[in-house]
């Protein structure tokens, strides 16, 4: 027997539900709530929020990071409201009409549904004791998620309550929040969802694991309620593709940036990398690594930063799964630069004025004395190039003038400017490098070489890199060079035409815009590096084996600069490039060089450096020794015979036309060829110019004795 009850009934069954839902509660803060929320997965999130490294830490639902309200695309907010809770706004966490009616239902034995708000339903997503019973839930229940409800309107707003809701509820199968079930299911961030895509998301919210036909009716029904909704069509295909996707494949694009800036207690990081550049230069790394394997080539890494920030907008490093250790990261590891450090060593010179881009060096046979014995430094080639500007020899990268560079600007200098640049491997005094250390004899980082040549392009400041924004450095940057020395040295790097002498005017350094680039070669070819920068970016190139074996005839140009050209012709093309301006501190000379085979060219010189004349014709420095080396000590070996055991002098710039005089004795004149033969003792060697004026001297030692000369 059914029985017929007016409005009345329920309207006063609402109003004691209303009664009792106004019972005071204590629910958590939204701060707290939003402070507990844990992902699933730990994600690393670049400069536009997209994930750049991903990796599943909870097996219990699929949760990405919390998406504050402003990230998540309108029209999903509105499509959810409409089928949710369409009195949202106007109600106080119950919807008094809508109880109203589904009693109503109730009352009359039909299935009751839909009463429960936005609201509601966040109560019982916050504390799941309210939410129990399942599809059927007794009027106690049901009045235990009102009273929460209405403690949540009292002390949340609309705006938490819905952000809230939008990254709690679940969407399908182990889907929860709006991050996960927008990843999973579209392939995109909240922010970029259509509105076709956002009336199927809603749709989906009633029904999470309907089946396709049901889940495009209620889409459709959605759509009905929109005079500007999307067409059938576009809901149509939002349905098919949601429906096919039901997973995604975790983005590994950056793992040892993630493995630096994720940890248990930050599962969730923003970091400057940008996700298109990274994937760009990983792909190129790979690639190009791939090229040269059977060179014995396995590794490599690449860091791009951006000048004025000190940003990293890429950080590979390693070759990937190609590499024979892919979770080494090869931008910290510690290797030798080779001729990378040689700029740093001219502009160091160019700054404390003892040469010019214009200076003559000499590229002839040298011998050092160090504690451990002679140093002769040779050229990649082997050649010998006699008087060379400081431009060709800092463009071509030839050793010989570097070598002689630093014994003018010191070691123990060159070595304290390299640690103001920030090389922290640089713990030993000078003299433990020695004259290698202008060859790249120190142990430096990908890191550390690539912000020191952002000193360069920065003018001469220093500023430390960052991979966060939040913990960039607010220190002022260290002045390491003068913006004079800074652009000359820059201006070099850029010459095509004077890298020729080594490179050639066709090679894998030559761009059609402006940027200064530096190749280097450790010791045996285990280390091969290409940096350089145009006006907004530096950019690094490391090749080699993480074991330290060495490579088989891979060079700057073969192995690294490949990748480095790619690079820097990608941020080309998207950001342009433009050739930086001469400083007011640097002024312009035409110059021509007598005894050298170079061609007369305009050269930038530090004001008060360059010549006094407008055209100027330069001569070499004065002749001086240049073997033995100062401080040289000869031993001699007794089962040698003597005539085999003879010291060469030899002189250079211009030392043709001076004498030797040895121990205060005239040995050979101008023009001949010295030979002799050694006697125990310390010496004082010296050459003299035709006038009698000492223009060089050193002193060496010579121990033991000859054999004697044998008479059978």
């Amino acid at each position: 027997m059914r029985y017929r009850i007016g409005i009345a009934g329920p309207i006063a069954i609402v109003a004691i539900l209303t009664w009792h839902a106004t019972a005071p509660l204590a629910p958590p803060s939204f701060n707290e709530v939003r402070a507990r929320w844990r992902p699933s997965d730990a994600q690393l999130l670049d400069r536009h929020g997209d994930p750049v490294y991903e990796m599943r830490i909870d097996s219990q639902g699929r949760r990405l990071a919390w998406v504050a309200l402003n990230e998540i695309s309108p029209a999903l907010i509105s499509a959810v409201i409409e089928s949710e809770d369409r009195h949202f706004y106007s109600h106080r966490g119950v919807d008094a009409l809508a109880a109203g009616a589904a009693i109503s239902r109730w009352v009359l034995g039909h299935r009751v549904r839909g009463t429960s708000t936005i609201t509601m339903q966040l109560a019982a997503l916050i504390d799941p004791k309210v939410g129990r019973g399942g599809h059927r839930r007794s009027f106690l229940q049901k009045l235990a998620q009102m009273r929460a409800a209405r403690a949540l309107e009292r002390s949340w707003s609309k705006r938490e309550i819905l952000e809230a809701y939008l990254n709690m509820v679940s969407w399908r199968g182990e889907i929860q929040g709006v991050g996960a079930a927008s990843r999973v299911m579209l392939g995109k961030a909240p922010h970029g969802i259509t509105a076709a895509e956002a009336l199927v998301m809603a749709a989906l919210l009633r029904a999470p694991n309907a089946g396709h036909a049901a889940v495009l009716r209620r889409a459709l029904a959605l759509r009905r309620r929109d005079r500007q909704a999307p067409s059938p069509e576009e809901i149509t295909s939002a349905v098919d593709q949601i429906s096919h996707r039901t997973s995604f494949t975790r983005v590994t694009l950056a793992p040892h940036v993630a493995a630096r800036l994720l940890s248990d207690n930050q599962p969730s990081a923003l970091c400057t990398l940008d996700r298109d550049l990274q994937r760009f230069v990983a792909e190129s790394l790979k690639r190009h690594v791939a090229q040269v394997r059977d060179r014995n080539v396995d590794d490599g890494a690449v860091l791009v930063v951006e000048n004025a920030t000190g940003q990293v907008w890429a950080y590979v490093g390693s070759a990937g799964n190609a590499s024979s250790a892919p979770w080494v990261d090869a931008v910290r590891a510690i290797r030798q630069p080779g001729s990378a450090l040689k700029p740093f060593l001219y502009a160091l010179a160019l700054d404390r004025r003892i040469l010019t881009a214009a200076s003559l060096v000499e590229d002839t046979p040298l011998e050092v004395s160090e504690e451990r014995g002679l140093y002769r430094p040779l050229d990649y080639d082997k050649r010998f190039r006699g008087l060379v500007s400081v431009r060709t020899a800092l463009a071509s990268s030839l050793n010989i003038p570097a070598v002689r560079t630093i014994d003018l600007v010191g070691v123990d200098s060159f070595a304290e400017t390299l640690r103001t640049l920030g090389f922290s491997g640089l713990v030993e005094e000078g003299d433990f490098y020695g004259a290698a250390l202008a060859l790249g004899s120190a142990d430096v980082t990908l890191w550390d070489l690539v912000n020191a040549y952002r000193t360069l392009a920065n003018g001469g400041l220093a500023r430390p890199m960052t991979l966060t924004k939040e913990s960039a450095s607010q220190d002022p940057p260290r002045r390491v060079y003068s913006p004079e020395a800074a652009f000359i040295v820059s201006d070099i790097l850029a010459d095509r035409a004077s890298r020729s002498e080594t490179f050639g005017l066709e090679n894998g350094l030559a761009t059609g815009y402006w940027s200064a680039v530096k190749t280097g070669t450790s010791k045996d070819m285990r280390d091969n590096w290409c940096v350089g920068y145009t006006d907004r970016f530096t950019v690094g190139v490391w090749v080699g084996n993480v074991s330290g074996a060495p490579m088989r005839d891979v060079t700057g140009i073969t192995g690294a600069a490949p990748v480095w050209h790619d690079v820097v012709d990608d941020l080309h093309e998207r950001y342009g490039t433009q050739t930086p301006q001469p400083p007011a501190g640097v002024v312009s000379r035409a110059v021509s060089f007598s005894n050298s085979a170079e061609a007369p060219r305009a050269e930038w010189f530090v004001s008060g450096t360059e010549p006094e004349k407008p055209r100027s014709t330069l001569d070499s420095l004065a002749p001086r020794v240049t073997s033995p080396a100062n401080g040289t000590i000869i031993a001699l070996d007794p089962d040698i015979p003597s005539e085999q055991q003879r010291v060469v002098f030899r002189a250079g710039r211009g030392g043709n036309v001076a004498r030797w005089v040895l121990d205060g004795i005239q040995r050979c004149g101008p023009g001949e060829p010295c030979l002799w033969q050694p006697v125990s003792g310390h010496h004082r060697l010296a050459l003299v110019d035709p006038s009698g004026r000492t223009l060089d001297r050193v002193t060496f030692e010579v121990r033991g004795h000859l054999m004697p000369t044998s008479h059978n």
